[in-house]
């Protein structure tokens, strides 16, 4: 038996800029050949949270499959509309179901995502980190 649990999402908003610059980060380097991973990392160390860079490769990656092509990441200040829909599922202002149709092995492996990057944001990043309680719900 599976059991779906989603974990709570918070009152405050994601890290715009940071996952921004990781989204960024992610796609030049998919688009340039080069390791994600190590520049993820690097980008990930400026913001003080390295132990995203894991969850927020395997999220990005799934989300690109699930849009059936790659990524569109905007420049400068201005965000892309897959960046906002990215912003958008990690926040839990709108639901993957709601946005996204894609088969059910890649739909089920990015709600997991999701909840994990949830999850591991709520966990390192002190800002973003609910009281014990609520991540107990």
């Amino acid at each position: 038996m599976t059991r779906h649990v989603s974990p709570p999402i918070h009152q405050t908003t994601a890290p715009t800029p940071m996952l921004v610059d990781a989204i960024r980060c992610w796609s030049e380097a998919r688009l340039t050949g080069q390791a994600v991973q190590p520049s993820l990392t690097r980008v990930l160390g400026d913001h003080d949270c390295i132990m995203l860079t894991p969850v927020l490769d395997s999220l990005i990656h799934l989300y690109e499959i699930g849009l059936g092509r790659p990524l569109r990441a905007g420049e400068g200040p201005d965000i892309s509309e897959d960046e906002h829909l990215l912003l958008d599922l990690i926040d839990g202002r709108f639901s993957r179901k709601a946005c996204l149709s894609c088969d059910k092995e890649i739909a089920s492996a990015l709600d997991c995502a999701i909840c994990s990057t949830r999850i591991m944001m709520a966990l390192s990043i002190p800002a973003h980190r609910p009281a014990p309680s609520l991540l107990l719900q």
